[in-house]
């Protein structure tokens, strides 16, 4: 096999919509290996937070080899140009053993990156440009990222850091033609899992429930115990923000409960935005109702397109 043309099969969709289940179950029977597009899931120590679940990979019939989890240490500054050098050696490592690659994960800018091929550069911190533009809004600074070339869109616009790194990135790309990572040709094959939104909901609760039984506040606590800093985890957003704010008193259990809930169930909403913000773009969806469950999901794929 080569790059040229190379078939990439990827599987996504909002938080709690079995998006891992159905990519584990396409990887067996298709001979695949999964690469994952998770911005959180890269991180060492950060499981139930991030709802990975390695099990997944390795239950239920022969282990399926998985890329770019755990790859690095909480507190570690990953960002989505690092993500597309390190989407590329996993392909290429996938395709050089003659299997096929899975792109599998919810965060929307990551497969939109890779999928669209964002000609993104390894800007530095430019302390200049960020003095420049810290007088402005949030508002003003997203109207400012979207009226320039669709690099980033509209990624993390809720947390202003992101934002102001997302547009410091873009501009600067704007500045350094040709130093940017380049995606080879692909044969993109795209499915998202999507299920009625109350049916949604009241997975994304069981779910919240199952992690926090499973003790997602003591791994929190564990995380700042080993010394990440607090700051640092809350700007990992959903549980880690509101569960650290928990931990350090500033809130009660039924209010970072009551939180939670709500901003993952937007959090979905969003992700559900930014699909179809791609499929305006020109991405070919295949949409898929996750009432039929993994089974027959995989099944209608196997029969329809290989």
């Amino acid at each position: 096999m080569t790059d040229q043309l190379q078939r990439l099969l990827t599987v996504t969709g909002p938080t709690a919509s079995g998006k891992t289940s159905l990519a584990v179950v396409l990887a067996r029977a298709l001979g695949g290996e999964i690469i994952s597009a998770d911005s959180r899931q890269v991180f060492r120590g950060m499981d139930l937070g991030t709802g990975k679940d390695l099990s997944e990979y390795t239950e239920g019939g022969p282990a399926v080899r998985h890329h770019l989890i755990d790859i690095h240490d909480p507190g570690y500054e990953y960002n989505l140009y690092q993500f597309q050098n390190d989407f590329l050696r996993a392909f290429r490592s996938v395709v050089s053993a003659g299997r096929l690659p899975i792109l599998c994960g919810g965060s929307g800018l990551y497969v939109d990156a890779v999928v669209r091929s964002f000609p993104l550069s390894h800007a530095p911190v430019d302390a200049a440009f960020r003095a420049s533009v810290a007088h402005l809004s949030d508002a003003e600074l997203i109207r400012r990222l979207s009226s320039l070339v669709a690099l980033h869109n509209h990624t993390d616009t809720d947390d202003r850091d992101r934002l102001v790194r997302a547009l410091e990135i873009q501009e600067y790309a704007l500045r350094h033609p040709g130093h940017h990572v380049v995606m080879p040709p692909m044969d993109h094959l795209v499915f998202a899992v999507t299920f009625p939104r109350d049916i949604l909901v009241r997975r994304i609760e069981w779910r919240l429930l199952q992690r926090l039984q499973s003790g997602m506040v003591d791994e929190v606590r564990s995380l700042l115990a080993a010394g990440v800093p607090s700051d640092r985890l809350k700007r990992y957003g959903l549980e880690y923000r509101h569960l650290t704010a928990y931990l350090l008193g500033e809130c009660t259990y039924g209010q970072m409960y009551d939180t939670l809930f709500r901003d993952i169930r937007r959090f979905a909403k969003r992700q559900m935005t930014y699909l179809r913000h791609m499929e305006r773009h020109g991405v070919a969806i295949h949409w898929l109702d996750g009432r039929d469950g993994t089974e027959n999901l995989a099944s209608q794929i196997l029969r329809n397109f290989f």
